[in-house]
């Protein structure tokens, strides 16, 4: 089974000087800028072994992610796998 990425603010308190905008499953959010997309991943509380991740409408590979660098204007579709049945 697949599950898309809830909604929610990203992180309270942010300062917006040092954050980027990017859109998250159609939701545009404010992240934390110099992060990759492991670290954006483990904000949003996500196993990075466990989710697809789509970057600017191209797949991303799992064996990449730490080496992408969420950039300003970043869209992202997130799905995650959950068991059951």
């Amino acid at each position: 089974m697949i599950a898309l990425l809830s909604s929610g603010s990203y992180r309270a308190g942010m300062d917006p000087d040092d954050s980027l905008s990017v859109s998250i499953n159609g939701e545009h959010r404010r992240v934390p800028g110099g992060i990759n997309l492991v670290e954006m991943l483990n904000e949003l509380g996500l196993d990075p072994g466990r989710v697809a991740v789509e970057r600017n409408l191209e797949v991303v590979a799992r064996s990449v992610f730490r080496e992408i660098c969420v950039e300003d204007g970043d869209s992202f579709e997130i799905v995650h796998f959950v068991g059951g049945g």
